[in-house]
């Protein structure tokens, strides 16, 4: 038997948890959509269980405008309170307000460093804690837990995967940041 991650050794039936980490965690991600899109399904997750977005994680790219920024950057009160009625995705208010916030912050972002992936390239490396401090700073609804698994997940923190699971080494070809000298 392959010696994968420990998470996905314990939930050897889930094929969900299995895709996204034999394919996108830790993963490096290149535009800001894709960005904007893991750190809202992230901040969805927080006090769920991560098998939970995953399986709505269609329902949310339909309801979100494919996670373009732009556009969900401009959501109105009628699109606030069309997504509330969303049985597909997470209907709760804070994490809501949470995705239009953070998307015209992201616009923000784009507009003085030229990405919200050149603001995040800008600031490697940072610890952990440093991380939180600034995304706590920058964004909202995004505590200690939100930032650190968005990060590993686009390839800022190390931690993803075990060095054993060769997952890791697949990761480690496309040089995720924390792998980058600064």
């Amino acid at each position: 038997m392959t010696a994968y991650c420990d998470y996905c050794n314990s939930h050897p039936e889930d094929t969900f948890n299995k895709n996204y980490h034999d394919t996108q965690y830790g993963f490096p991600l290149k535009s800001d959509d894709e960005l904007f899109e893991r750190l809202i399904l992230e901040i969805n997750q927080a006090g769920l269980s991560w098998i939970t977005i995953l399986k709505k994680a269609d329902n949310f790219r339909k309801a979100y405008s494919g996670f373009k920024v732009a556009k969900v950057a401009k959501y109105t009160a009628k699109d606030r309170a069309r997504l509330l009625k969303d049985a597909g995705i997470i209907r709760n208010r804070l994490k809501v307000n949470a995705a239009i916030v953070n998307a015209q912050k992201i616009l923000e972002l784009q507009k003085e460093h030229g990405s919200f992936k050149k603001w995040l390239d800008m600031h490697h490396p940072l610890t952990r804690d440093e991380w939180t401090k600034l995304f706590k700073k920058t964004f909202v609804f995004t505590g200690g837990e939100i930032v650190k698994e968005f990060l590993m997940s686009a390839g800022y923190l190390p931690g993803a995967h075990q060095k054993n699971c060769p997952v890791f080494k697949k990761v480690a070809t496309k040089k995720p940041m924390w792998m980058r000298k600064p």
